[in-house]
């Protein structure tokens, strides 16, 4: 199984929190916490995506896992991309371009 480092981690955790926040929640609720109110991006392996997801009030990590493999930063994006159209489809609505 492919690893990423530490630096790489935070990377990616930094600019999905940053830039593409409500996209973190549209993955969450598609994937994992249909009534989720808040996610953030905690983590990544190359199986699958970790968020901090809000249900109730109450924090629950969850998993997400990718549509494809990762091996490497740039299938990173293209995985997350993927995984957040994938998402908004499954939701009915319109998803961003990125």
């Amino acid at each position: 199984m492919t690893t990423f480092d530490d630096a790489v981690i935070k990377a990616v955790t930094g600019h999905m929190n940053g830039d593409h926040t409500d996209d973190n929640l549209v993955i969450v609720r598609a994937f994992a916490e249909p009534t989720a109110t808040a996610a953030t991006m905690t983590g990544l392996d190359a199986e699958a995506g970790i968020w901090s997801a809000t249900v109730d009030g109450v924090e629950r990590t969850v998993r997400v896992e990718w549509r494809g493999e990762l091996t490497d930063r740039a299938s990173i994006r293209r995985e997350v991309v993927a995984l957040y159209t994938a998402a908004a489809a499954k939701l009915g609505i319109a998803a961003d371009t990125h």
